[in-house]
C-alpha cells in the first residue's frame, strides 16, 4: 500500500490543529472504528488539555512527543494535516493513486499558489508522513501541532488507547500486580523490637512518600496477558498503567516501527540520526514549582528529593522508578548505598587522623629531625645553584607526614579492603531487594534492536555485494574479489538504478553525490537478513585505529606529567637561586603545591577531550546493540580516564625518589635535569597534597562547578537570544507555554554514563592511595550529600524526562567496583611498604635498635657523601651558604660510607629493607584479600528474607492457576451435566434410547 493512499489533504480554511484517530487492526484481533475528524474548538483548550498533558480533547494522554523542523512560507503556510480516512472513504483510493506526493505541483488549487519546498525538507516530510502513517496502523492516535509558541517546530502527539498498551504489555512481558494479595512476613521477636525502635529513630529522616513507607501487604504479579485480564484489577484502565510504563510501550512501538521506501527501512534512531524529526521524548508530569500547580509525582520529587533542604533525608527510591524508569533508580540506589558506606569510612578516618594528630609531639623519629643539636648537614637537591642545607629546616614537613604515616594507616588501609569488600556485598542485597520490590526477579534483558549506525553499514555492505553480483551475472565472469575502485563504481552504477526507479514515483532528481549520502545516512536501518553482517574484517581499520589511539592518548598523557617532572625540577632550581630565605627555604611546599593544580587543570582538560575522544573511537567500531555500544563506551572512558587522573598519583607514589642516583653520580633527563628526591620525612606528605587537591580539585570544579554552572550558561543563553527577538515574539514566549514545548527547552537527556565515571573514579581516589590520605572518604562523603541533591534537581528540573528503561543491576560498572576493590588491595600493600617508612621503622626498631626505640633512626636511615667526590660542573657555587665549610654532606639512602673499602656501593641494610617491604607485600596482600573472600562468602547475595518472599510468591501463583483451573473444571462438568439432562425428552423417542439411555447417565452422574 503506497503511503500516499492513505492521506488526504484538507482544505485550506480547516488548517489548523486537529486530531487523528486510529482504525485498529483487523487482523490483531481488534474491532475496527471510524476515525473522525475533532476541531478543537472550545473556549480555553490549554486549559481542558491541561496544557499538553493531554489531547485536545482532554480525554486522552499524551504519552510521548516527536518534534520536528519545518518551514514555512512567507505567509504563514501551515502544512496540511494528513489524517486517516474513515472506511467509508476508501473506495476512493483507487483514484487518488497517481496524485503527486505532498509538497509536490499539483493540477490546480490552492496548492499551486504555495511557494515550492526545497528538496530536502519535502522529502524529510514525505517520510514524516510514511512513518506516521505506520504508527496509525500500529495503532497508536496522533495529533500534530505547529501552531505553537516555538517558531519552525512543530509537534506530534502520541497517545496508546488501551487495546495497544495491552497488546504491546503482553509482547513485553510486563509485570503487573493481580488482584491477589498476600502478607510479607515480618520479623519476629528481638528482631522486630530492634526494627521497631529504628524505625521510630529514623521517622525524622524519611521522606514524605507513599511509596517509601514499610508495606505489610504486596500484590502478586504476573506478566501480563490479554487472555487472562481477569487476575488484574482493570477497575481504573487510566492508571493502571503509570505515565512510565506507557511511554516505555510508546518507545518500542517507535523503534519497532519502520518507514520503508524499496528495499529501505528507518526506524525512529535513524530518523532522528538523520534530522527528519529533531527529538522524541515522553513529557514530564507537570510543572514542579508555584502555588496553583496540580499535584503530580514530579513536584513531589521536587520537594522530598531535588531540594538541598532534604539532603539528611533518605531518597525516594521507589518513587525515583515509578517515574524514571528502574536503571535510574538503580543508579540512585546504589548512590545512595555508596553514600551511606561512607560514613563508617569516614568515621574510622578522622579517628586515625586524630590519632596522628595526637601523637605527633611523641614521634621520635620526626623529634629527631626537627632537633637542631644534631647538627645533621645535607647534600644540595640541585646542582650549582642550590647549596648545603640544614635537616631542621624540613621539621614542618616531618611533622605533616606523622599524620597520615603512622602504624593507625596500616589499619585503616586492612579495614578499607574489607570496606570495600562489605559494600559490594552489601551493594548485591540491596539490589535483589529492588528487584524484589520492583517485580524484577524473572527479568532477562532480550537483544536490543541493531543501532541505525550498524544498519546503514550492513546496508552499504550488502548493496556492494549486491552491485558485484550484478555485474558478474552481466558479464559472466565470478570475481573472488573487486577493487575498491571498481567497488565504488559499481556502487554509483546501482545508485543510478535506484534514481530511475525513484524517478517513477514522482521523487525530484539530485546529484549522485546527494544520493549516495542518502543511501549511506538517510537510508540507514535496512532490515538484511542475518546472512549479511559486519565481521572483523570490515571492523579491522576500526579496531587498529582505536588502539593506537589509545596508545597514544596514554602516551599524551605520560607526556603530560613529564613535562610537570621537568617543571618541577627547573623551578626548584630557579627558586634555589632567589635572595630571599623565606622563598628558599619553601621551596617544596611551592613546587608541589604549583605542579598539582597544573596537573589538575591538565586533569580536567584531558578528562573533556578524552570522554569525546572514547565516544569517537566507538562510533567508528559500528556496535551492533546500544547496550554494547555502551559497554564499550564505558571501557574506553573509564580506561583513558583512569589513566589520566591517576598517572600522576602512580609517579609520585612509586617512582619519585626511586631512581635518583646518589650525589657524585645522579641520574639526568635530557643530561640536563637531574630527577627529583623525596623529603627526609618519605614522599608520602607530598602523595597527600597531590592526592588531596586533584581529589577535591575534581570534585569541587568537575562535579560540582560544572553541573551547577554549564546548564546556568546556557539557559542564560537562551535568555539573551530571546531578548534579540522581537518584542511581540517576546511577549508570545512569556506566556504559558504547553507542556511539550516546555519540555523541548530542556537538555536532552545524555545517558549515566558520566554519573557512573564521576562516581567510579571517586570511588578509585577513597580505596586506592587511602593510605596515604584517611580524610578521603571524609571529602567523599561530603561531597556525595550534595551530589545526589544535584543530579536530582538536574533530573527533575533540567532534562527531558528520559524513557524507562528497565534493568535488574547497574551492568559493567559493577565489575569495574570489583577491579577497582582488588586493585586497590595491592596499590596500598606497595605504599605502605614503599612509600611509607612503616617498613624500615620496623625493621630498625627490630634488627638495628641498641635499646628497643626509635632513637638513631634518622641516623641510620642517611648515607655520607664526601663533598671532594662531587663531578666537575655539580658543586654548589657557594658552598659556604650555611656559615661553615662542608666536607661530608648527608643523603637519605642505604649505601656505604666514603671512608668504606666499597665506597658508595649499596649496603646489607638496603637488601634488609628491601627483602622486608616484598615480604609485608606478600603477607599484606594475601591476608587481605583471604579476608574480603571470606567476607564475600559468609554473606549471601540474596537475603533469607528475600528468597523466602520469592518462594512463596511461586507457591502463590500455582495456588492462584491451579484454582482457576479446577473452576474452569467445575464449571465443564457443570455444563456436561445440564446438557444430558435437556436431552432427555428426546432420547425416549431415540430408537436407541435402551441400555444406554437415562440410566446410563444417571450412573454416570
Amino acid at each position: 500500500m503506497r503511503v500516499n493512499e492513505k492521506y488526504s489533504t484538507l482544505p485550506a480554511e480547516d488548517r489548523s490543529v486537529h486530531i487523528i484517530n486510529i482504525c485498529a487492526i483487523e487482523d490483531l484481533g481488534y474491532q475496527p472504528s471510524e476515525g473522525t475528524l475533532l476541531n478543537s474548538l472550545s473556549v480555553n483548550p490549554d486549559a481542558k488539555c491541561k496544557y499538553g498533558l493531554y489531547f485536545r480533547d482532554g480525554k486522552r494522554k499524551v504519552d510521548y512527543v516527536l518534534v520536528y523542523h519545518h518551514k514555512r512560507g512567507s505567509g504563514s503556510r501551515t502544512l496540511a494535516r494528513r489524517v486517516l480516512q474513515n472506511d467509508a472513504a476508501l473506495g476512493t483510493r483507487s483514484a487518488r493513486q497517481d496524485q503527486p506526493l505532498p509538497g509536490k505541483g499539483s493540477p490546480g488549487g490552492a496548492r499551486q499558489q504555495e511557494p515550492p519546498m526545497d528538496f530536502h525538507e519535502d522529502d524529510k516530510r514525505f517520510r514524516r508522513e510514511e512513518y506516521e502513517g505506520n504508527l496509525l496502523e500500529a495503532g497508536l492516535e496522533l495529533e500534530h501541532d505547529e501552531e505553537t509558541k516555538i517558531h519552525g517546530v512543530g509537534f506530534v502527539k502520541i497517545h496508546a488507547p488501551w487495546n495497544v498498551l495491552c497488546r504491546e504489555a503482553e509482547f513485553l512481558k510486563l509485570k503487573m500486580p493481580t488482584k491477589k494479595m498476600y502478607h510479607i512476613n515480618e520479623t519476629r521477636g528481638l528482631l522486630k523490637k530492634i526494627n521497631s525502635v529504628l524505625q521510630k529513630i529514623t521517622d525524622p529522616i524519611q521522606p514524605r512518600v507513599a511509596e517509601h513507607r514499610a508495606q505489610t501487604m504486596k500484590r502478586l504479579s504476573y506478566p501480563f496477558s490479554r487472555e487472562k485480564q481477569h487476575l488484574f484489577d482493570l477497575s481504573d484502565k487510566d492508571s493502571f498503567f503509570d505515565s512510565k510504563t506507557r511511554s516505555t510501550i510508546v518507545y518500542e512501538i517507535l523503534k519497532r516501527t519502520t518507514c520503508t521506501k524499496a528495499k529501505y527501512s528507518m526506524g525512529i534512531t535513524s530518523l532522528l540520526a538523520n534530522g527528519v524529526y529533531s527529538a522524541a521524548y515522553p513529557l514530564h508530569d507537570g510543572e514542579y514549582e508555584g502555588e496553583d500547580v496540580e499535584f503530580n509525582d514530579r513536584k513531589l520529587l521536587y520537594e522530598e528529593w531535588a531540594s538541598y533542604g532534604v539532603f539528611y533525608k533518605y531518597q525516594p527510591i521507589d518513587l525515583v522508578r515509578k517515574y524514571f524508569g528502574e536503571k535510574i533508580g538503580l543508579y540512585f540506589a546504589w548512590l545512595g548505598v555508596y553514600t551511606q558506606m561512607l560514613i563508617p569510612a569516614s568515621i574510622v578516618g578522622v579517628i586515625v587522623f586524630l590519632y596522628g594528630c595526637a601523637t605527633v609531639n611523641e614521634n621520635i623519629p620526626s623529634m629527631e629531625m626537627c632537633d637542631q643539636s644534631h647538627n645533621i648537614t645535607m647534600c644540595p637537591l640541585c646542582d650549582k645553584t642550590c647549596s648545603y642545607w640544614k635537616m631542621s629546616s624540613a621539621c614542618a614537613t616531618a611533622r605533616a607526614s606523622h599524620l597520615f604515616d603512622n602504624p593507625a594507616t596500616v589499619f585503616f588501609s586492612i579495614f578499607m579492603a574489607l570496606w570495600a569488600a562489605t559494600f559490594m556485598e552489601h551493594w548485591k542485597r540491596k539490589q535483589m531487594r529492588l528487584n524484589y520490590r520492583w517485580d524484577l526477579t524473572g527479568f532477562e534483558e532480550e537483544e536490543d534492536h541493531p543501532r541505525a549506525e550498524y544498519e546503514a553499514r550492513v546496508l552499504e555492505k550488502s548493496l556492494r555485494k549486491e552491485s558485484k553480483n550484478k555485474e558478474d551475472e552481466m558479464e559472466g565472469i565470478a570475481q573472488p574479489a573487486i577493487p575498491e575502485q571498481m567497488a565504488s563504481s559499481l556502487f554509483h552504477s546501482q545508485t543510478r538504478r535506484m534514481r530511475e526507479r525513484e524517478k517513477h514515483r514522482n521523487i525530484p532528481e539530485e546529484s549522485t553525490n546527494k544520493w549516495k549520502q542518502r543511501v549511506k545516512t538517510a537510508m540507514a536501518g535496512v532490515k538484511l537478513t542475518d546472512k549479511v553482517k559486519l565481521t572483523w574484517r570490515d571492523r579491522f581499520p576500526a579496531y587498529f585505529t582505536n588502539l593506537m589511539s589509545i596508545v597514544f592518548m596514554i602516551a599524551v598523557t605520560f607526556a603530560i606529567v613529564l613535562g610537570v617532572i621537568i617543571y618541577r625540577i627547573s623551578t626548584a632550581a630557579a627558586l634555589a637561586m632567589n635572595s630571599s630565605p623565606s622563598v628558599r627555604s619553601n621551596i617544596r611546599v611551592t613546587v608541589t603545591a604549583t605542579a598539582v593544580i597544573i596537573n589538575l587543570v591538565v586533569i580536567i582538560l584531558l578528562d573533556e577531550v578524552y570522554g569525546c575522544v572514547a565516544r569517537w573511537l566507538t562510533k567508528i567500531e559500528v556496535p551492533k546493540t546500544e547496550k554494547s555500544f555502551e559497554e564499550r563506551l564505558i571501557f574506553k572512558a573509564f580506561l583513558l580516564k583512569f589513566v589520566n587522573s591517576y598517572t600522576p598519583i602512580f609517579y609520585v607514589a612509586f617512582f619519585k625518589g626511586r631512581f635518583v642516583g646518589r650525589p657524585g653520580d645522579y641520574v639526568y633527563i635530557f643530561r640536563s635535569f637531574r630527577m627529583e628526591e623525596c623529603a627526609p620525612g618519605g614522599c608520602l606528605m607530598e602523595l597527600c597534597i597531590q592526592l588531596s587537591i586533584i581529589m577535591l580539585g575534581k570534585q569541587l570544579i568537575q562535579n560540582n562547578l560544572f553541573e551547577i554552572g554549564i546548564p546556568k550558561m546556557k539557559k542564560f543563553i537562551r535568555y539573551l537570544r530571546l531578548k534579540r527577538q522581537s518584542p511581540a515574539d517576546h511577549d508570545e514566549h512569556m506566556k504559558r507555554k504547553q507542556r511539550y514545548e516546555a519540555d523541548f527547552t530542556l537538555e536532552p537527556f545524555g545517558g549515566l554514563t558520566p554519573e557512573y565515571m564521576e562516581m567510579i573514579i571517586q570511588f578509585g581516589f577513597v580505596t586506592l592511595f587511602v593510605a596515604s590520605f584517611p580524610l578521603a572518604p571524609l571529602f567523599a562523603l561530603l561531597n556525595n550529600i550534595i551530589e545526589i541533591r544535584l543530579d536530582a534537581k538536574k533530573f527533575v528540573t533540567e532534562l527531558r524526562r528520559p524513557v524507562a528503561v528497565r534493568a535488574k543491576d547497574i551492568g559493567i560498572w559493577y565489575n569495574i567496583l570489583r577491579g577497582i576493590g582488588k586493585l586497590a588491595v595491592i596499590i596500598n600493600a606497595f605504599v605502605i611498604s614503599f612509600t611509607s617508612d612503616f617498613i624500615p621503622r620496623l625493621v630498625y626498631l627490630y634488627m638495628y635498635s641498641k635499646n628497643g626505640t626509635m632513637h638513631g633512626f634518622v641516623n641510620h636511615t642517611l648515607s655520607s657523601f664526601n663533598v671532594s667526590d662531587f663531578q666537575d660542573g655539580t658543586a654548589p657555587n657557594d658552598p659556604l651558604d650555611l656559615g661553615y665549610e662542608v666536607h661530608v654532606c648527608r643523603y637519605k639512602d642505604y649505601r656505604e660510607p666514603p671512608w668504606s673499602e666499597h665506597k658508595y656501593d649499596i649496603s646489607k641494610d638496603f637488601w634488609a629493607v628491601l627483602a622486608a617491604r616484598l615480604a609485608f607485600v606478600i603477607v599484606f596482600q594475601n591476608l587481605v584479600m583471604f579476608m574480603s573472600d571470606f567476607v564475600d562468602w559468609v554473606i549471601p547475595d540474596i537475603p533469607k528474607d528475600i528468597s523466602q518472599q520469592i518462594h512463596k510468591e511461586k507457591v502463590l501463583m500455582v495456588e492462584l492457576f491451579m484454582r482457576e483451573e479446577q473452576g474452569k473444571q467445575q464449571l465443564l462438568d457443570t455444563w456436561m451435566e445440564r446438557g444430558p439432562k435437556k436431552s432427555e425428552p428426546c432420547s425416549n423417542h431415540s430408537p436407541q434410547a435402551g441400555p444406554d439411555g437415562p440410566e446410563n447417565h444417571g450412573g454416570a452422574l
